[in-house]
């Protein structure tokens, strides 16, 4: 009885733990909205180019559906900014997807010097659009997404560069909120923007599994990568946009073709690198809703994402253990890491065995039922609460949702997510950690969905 008793109060010791860390990034990221506010005032200002910004290079990885390509280089091809490039590199478009391409922008073959500091896949061509003078489609062999960008990065002209995804729509003025932070501070390397869930405009998705999603993007995705930041301890890179400095990426190797998530892997090493190094750097995060990326729209895709998700997290940090604790690692090594790794990458497993082991426990009368209801409920509770909070000053900072029946309903999501989904959630993200263990990939997700400009 005795040792059931400990291992209940040693689960019940790891639960506080993990909620009352993620509170105390949500109070960080209570700190920074004060800036976020200001910036927001800033924004709604009439933009004048100063001809001063930085030029940026933007890099999209084609693949898959060429109309979604087009669409995708017609958002960039639009962006509000001063100067900049957008470069297309093919690598495993559907047939004929280069001939939409071709047609939709006026493309061809144009001889240029490239300079190959990256090692990748053959080139095959290179292509320039006599419609926009600033668009380069470059075609290579597939090596996969890591790779084209390392060929995007040979091939661009500009300090910085930013990642674009063909599934992410984006605003005019995206581009100026990223290099918000280079002017502010010569010391940033990274902006890094988590996409949001569809369009205001367009409502709050009426799907379950988009809405816990959504509510699942706030803790995970936006304060708590808000709460890093405040420390320079941003270690994973939500999904969206990303700027980085093209010297400091090549310093550090570029993307990595073994990662499974190449953009949160390069977060991670960056922040390593730097590190040891000993160099003065600064990783931000961007809160404002500047990208959008459309939901799963059922269980299973949304399964695949979080099973996706769940290993990228898990290669991102033991390809780069040499953080960990290391000497001059700072919040990075000694916060974030430990952090990361044990209520993130070890989380799931550890949460379902403890929910096996309570109820276990309860069945066969080693725990007593009142002992072991009153553990679920202020486990249960203060889930409910971490998602309220998250929900809460996601209304404060960004009103996304002005309906007040919308608030309504993700309030409700918020309760009901923590008595079911987040179980199975944790299922799932243990399913993808046995898997990752065995060096096994989750299916892949469906099509990639054409953006919208917004």
């Amino acid at each position: 009885m005795s040792l059931s008793y400990g291992i209940a109060w040693a689960i019940f010791a790891y639960f506080i733990t993990y909620y009352l860390g993620y509170f105390l990034l949500n109070i960080l990221a209570v700190v920074r909205m004060h800036d976020v506010e200001q910036s927001k005032l800033l924004t709604e200002l009439p933009y004048l180019h100063s001809e001063l910004e930085p030029p940026v290079s933007m890099l999209l990885v084609a693949h898959g559906n060429a109309d979604a390509v087009v669409q995708a280089t017609q958002a960039l091809l639009h962006l509000d900014y001063s100067k900049f490039e957008v470069i297309v590199i093919n690598d495993g478009m559907q047939d004929g997807g280069l001939q939409e391409l071709s047609t939709a922008f006026d493309l061809h073959p144009f001889p240029e010097a490239y300079r190959v500091q990256l090692k990748t896949q053959p080139l095959k061509c290179i292509y320039r659009s006599t419609r926009y003078p600033h668009l380069r489609v470059i075609d290579k062999e597939s090596g996969g997404a890591a790779d084209a960008l390392n060929a995007g990065i040979n091939a661009s002209r500009y300090p910085l560069f930013c990642k674009a995804d063909i599934g992410t729509g984006v605003r005019r003025d995206s581009l100026q909120q990223l290099v918000t932070p280079f002017l502010n501070d010569n010391r940033v390397i990274a902006s890094v923007a988590a996409a949001r869930a569809t369009a205001p405009e367009a409502g709050l998705p009426k799907r379950w599994s988009t809405l816990f999603h959504i509510i699942d993007k706030l803790r995970i995705e936006l304060f708590a990568p808000l709460g890093w930041s405040t420390l320079n301890g941003m270690l994973i890179a939500p999904s969206g946009m990303m700027l980085l400095r093209k010297e400091a990426v090549l310093a550090a190797g570029a993307f990595s073709r073994g990662a499974r998530s190449a953009g949160m892997e390069l977060i991670v090493r960056l922040h390593r690198v730097m590190r040891q190094k000993q160099q003065a750097y600064r990783i931000r995060f961007i809160a404002e809703p500047i990208c959008w990326q459309q939901m799963p729209q059922d269980f299973a895709t949304l399964k695949h994402a979080c099973m996706r998700w769940q290993q990228g997290v898990a290669d991102s940090l033991t390809q780069n253990s040499g953080l960990l604790f290391a000497k001059h690692s700072g919040s990075a090594g000694r916060l974030a890491f430990p952090f990361l790794l044990l209520f993130e990458v070890l989380g799931p497993l550890l949460e379902c065995l403890a929910y096996i082991f309570l109820l276990a426990g309860l069945v066969v009368g080693l725990i007593p039922w009142s002992t072991g209801f009153a553990f679920l409920s202020i486990m249960i509770g203060l889930g409910i609460l971490l998602s309220a909070s998250g929900l809460l000053l996601e209304e404060m900072a960004f009103h996304l949702y002005p309906k007040s029946s919308d608030i309504v309903v993700l309030i409700l999501v918020a309760i009901i997510s923590n008595v079911g989904y987040r179980q199975l959630n944790g299922v799932w993200r243990s399913m993808a950690l046995c898997n990752w263990f065995m060096n096994r990939k989750p299916g892949d997700l469906p099509e990639y969905i054409s953006p919208k400009r917004i």
